[in-house]
């Protein structure tokens, strides 16, 4: 197929997006053997006004998607966060080319109502939604006559690099990184919470853990390499989301730490126990349950070690980037079969 994807390719972003969803989706497009054209919406919206802002550029971005589209006939028009894209635009291309279909993804949190409203802004003239969460909280997506379902985050091996599960004595015992500790606050094990009153909580029952933080008590956030290179050097990857109650979400920090080789300590709650065993993720059910878990895999380098590589090899073979990619067109085609799948895929 020919395939224009539409999203923020981040020329601009931190980090220089070397961890992206969407390059992943893209190399798993092309990998799986489709002819894919990258639109950076929000780069082209820059570069279409002399003040290079964003908002001024909106109806140069959505000019030059148009021009695009009429120049290569896409067979698929797949939008990832391509907020500067308008409905209108995208309706008229398909107007103009009836055969095309459309799907959009994100992997931003459902339940926020500045994304819910992004979302929903584009269900009328998509043939296919997926959001990086299953289950209900995706009922007020419902439309009729559109897919809807759950997207994982997907790995790419030549991002993830890191090994850590092969280093039984690394630097740091344990990584995490969050955007602000206390907005909003995280729910996690059925109560809400300052993530850094959870760590401190963490630090008193066990003392010696080597922690490795971004954006917490003062430590900076790191992006790009630093960010890779902080991953490969730490054994165990806490992953908290801003909400653990939601099945199946996660942030997209999951897949770079479960592909660059940390163990997982998760929250039960998040339902990803149905897709991993317990000799592939650490599970908690409360927070005296995470640190008993945080420390089995701290005082035993070798469980840890098997933990890691086991979840490591699953997700990888769950989630890769070419598996992700051939899943989203089966969907956009309306051809995908859900026993294919290990993980719950469309609930419309």
């Amino acid at each position: 197929m020919r395939i224009l994807h539409a999203g923020n390719f981040g020329s601009r972003a931190k980090g220089a997006f070397l961890h992206s969803v969407a390059a992943k989706l893209s190399r798993g497009l092309i990998r799986a053997g489709h002819h894919v054209v990258d639109f950076s919406d929000r780069d082209v919206a820059r570069a279409a006004t002399p003040f290079g802002a964003r908002k001024l550029g909106v109806l140069g971005a959505n000019r030059a998607l148009t021009r695009l589209a009429h120049d290569m006939r896409p067979d698929l028009l797949v939008l990832g966060h391509a907020d500067t894209i308008a409905a209108g635009t995208v309706a008229a291309l398909r107007k103009a080319m009836p055969a095309l279909r459309v799907l959009q993804w994100n992997v931003d949190p459902v339940f926020e109502p500045g994304n819910l409203a992004r979302l929903r802004a584009k269900l009328d003239v998509v043939d296919a939604t997926l959001v990086s969460c299953a289950g209900e909280a995706l009922a007020p997506l419902r439309r009729p006559g559109m897919r809807l379902g759950f997207l994982p985050n997907p790995v790419d091996v030549s991002v993830e690099t890191g090994q850590a599960h092969l280093r039984a004595v690394l630097p740091f015992d344990l990584f995490y990184a969050c955007g602000h500790p206390a907005r909003p606050l995280r729910s996690v094990c059925g109560q809400t919470i300052d993530m850094e009153q959870l760590l401190a909580s963490l630090t008193r029952s066990l003392p010696a853990l080597r922690l490795r933080l971004a954006g917490l008590f003062g430590q900076p956030h790191v992006y790009g390499h630093a960010y890779q290179a902080a991953l490969a050097e730490t054994a165990i990857g806490l992953n908290v989301s801003r909400r653990n109650d939601v099945a199946l979400y996660s942030s997209d920090r999951l897949a770079q730490m479960a592909g660059n080789g940390l163990a997982i300590l998760m929250d039960r709650a998040t339902g990803y126990g149905q897709l991993f065993g317990p000799a592939e993720m650490a599970f908690f059910s409360s927070l005296d349950d995470l640190a008993a878990q945080t420390r089995k895999l701290v005082a035993d380098p070798a469980w840890r070690c098997a933990v890691a590589a086991a979840g490591r090899a699953r997700y990888h073979a769950l989630f890769n980037e070419t598996a992700v990619a051939r899943y989203l067109v089966e969907v956009a085609c309306n051809a995908h079969d859900p026993k294919n799948y290990a993980w719950p895929t469309l609930v419309a």
